[in-house]
């Protein structure tokens, strides 16, 4: 399994062989090589930089054969984070600031 981020640096979810698979459990799409099509066939966008996933414009018509998607699977949290402690609170977002 492979851990898989947005070009902006969201955590999609994860490849698994060729399929990807979002970090809630839902098959959608198939990789090409390092092109990923949705179950229609229909490009969905390409791996990059060995765990990015961005989208080439110029590629929206291109097409491999459908597939069915697999039942969904069990989430992964998308953080590596701990439990908190018993009163304790997590630290503010940078956001936050």
């Amino acid at each position: 399994m492979q851990w898989l981020w947005t070009w902006g640096g969201e955590c999609f979810g994860y490849r698994h062989n060729d399929d990807l698979w979002t970090f809630d459990g839902r098959h959608v799409g198939r990789f090409v090589g390092s092109e990923v099509y949705c179950p229609n066939g229909k490009y969905l966008g390409e791996l990059m930089n060995q765990d990015r996933l961005i989208t080439h414009c110029g590629k929206f018509s291109y097409i491999q054969p459908s597939f069915s998607p697999y039942a969904p699977r069990g989430a992964y949290a998308r953080y590596a984070g701990y439990a908190i402690y018993a009163g304790y609170e997590d630290f503010p977002s940078p956001n936050a600031f």
